[in-house]
């Protein structure tokens, strides 16, 4: 039986004053002891997201590493097409977003960096958003293409103490799909709008490790805040997507060929690029997301399912 080396050389540095920290000393293609797969968790939540630089990872060694962290969702649930032999794996590749919505196709095919455009928490429409995500980068372009993650608990730190104590009390509504069908309508679109992911969440979260408070709303899945009017619901919302996405909360990450992010997905949101889309460059990057729990409010409320089923390992939409 082969023994994992004993790490002591493990450098963690933080980035940015509120959240990022890059880790060095660490071969994430091997197996780790559990003394660093502690140190790099404790990090992970201290730090929200952490990077690591000219790691050699393929598709089995990038779950390998994250299967010390937690057992793994199906890629996505509206994924068909994962690497054979690797169903956790999603690809984020614009040859794939051209593949779905056909190249004729001008709106879809010009957005095809940005299919996940505007900040966003991942899959918060299920009742388990997954716990954490781990993003590889296999090719990326030599300049644009950074992703920006922001720290959801400094950002309800950052609100009024009477602000806090009525967001511990409220619930939004997360949705992935049913909101908009596109004219004429493309296969994916109906997919999606057929079969609903909807969930109801606290609008404040208790991280369940750190018992940190974060805000868990975000521009890609929250649809409106419950109980109070559609005047009222504009208005909160965007005073907390403009809290959240304060410059002073965030870290920019340049990725490299290479370069891996694993970031804490019940206390940050992040952004995908949206400086590519008139490039013929390529960008092809690997994630595969851990298992969560329900995100529970400070009331001790956990969150209820609407539409759809947990996010689990063979959680996907079956067609055909």
């Amino acid at each position: 039986m082969t023994t994992a080396p004993e790490l002591t050389d493990l450098s963690i540095r933080p980035v940015a004053g509120h959240i990022g920290a890059d880790i060095d000393g660490v071969d994430l293609s091997r197996p780790l002891d559990p003394a660093t797969v502690e140190r790099l968790t404790a990090a992970l939540h201290v730090y929200k997201v952490i990077f690591f630089r000219d790691q050699d990872l393929d598709h089995a060694a990038q779950i390998r590493f994250a299967r010390h962290f937690g057992e793994l969702t199906y890629a996505h649930p509206h994924d068909d097409a994962p690497p054979e032999g690797h169903p956790e794996i999603f690809t984020v590749d614009p040859r794939r977003y051209e593949q779905r919505y056909g190249k004729d196709n001008p709106v879809r095919t010009r957005r095809r960096y940005s299919y996940f455009a505007g900040w966003h928490t991942d899959v918060t429409a299920a009742v388990n958003p997954p716990a954490g995500s781990i993003l590889r980068a296999e090719t990326v372009p030599e300049f644009g293409g950074d992703t920006t993650w922001t720290n959801l608990v400094a950002a309800y730190q950052g609100l009024s103490a009477p602000l806090r104590a009525w967001l511990d009390t409220l619930r939004a509504e997360h949705r992935y799909g049913g909101s908009e069908q596109p004219a004429g309508g493309d296969s994916y679109s109906r997919r999606v709008n057929d079969n609903l992911l909807v969930a109801v969440h606290p609008v404040v979260r208790v991280h369940p490790v750190t018992g940190e408070r974060a805000l868990f709303v975000n521009p890609g899945f929250t649809g409106h805040i419950l109980d109070l009017t559609p005047r009222e619901n504009r208005a909160l919302l965007d005073l907390l997507y403009a809290e959240l996405t304060r410059p002073e909360y965030t870290v920019r990450f340049r990725w490299r060929p290479g370069s891996v992010a694993f970031w804490d997905n019940r206390a940050t949101a992040h952004l995908a690029p949206t400086d590519l889309d008139h490039l013929d460059v390529q960008r092809t990057l690997h994630r595969v997301t851990l298992i969560g729990e329900r995100p529970v409010g400070p009331d001790g409320r956990a969150s209820e399912l609407i539409a759809g089923r947990e996010f689990t390992a063979d959680h996907r939409v079956v067609v055909g």
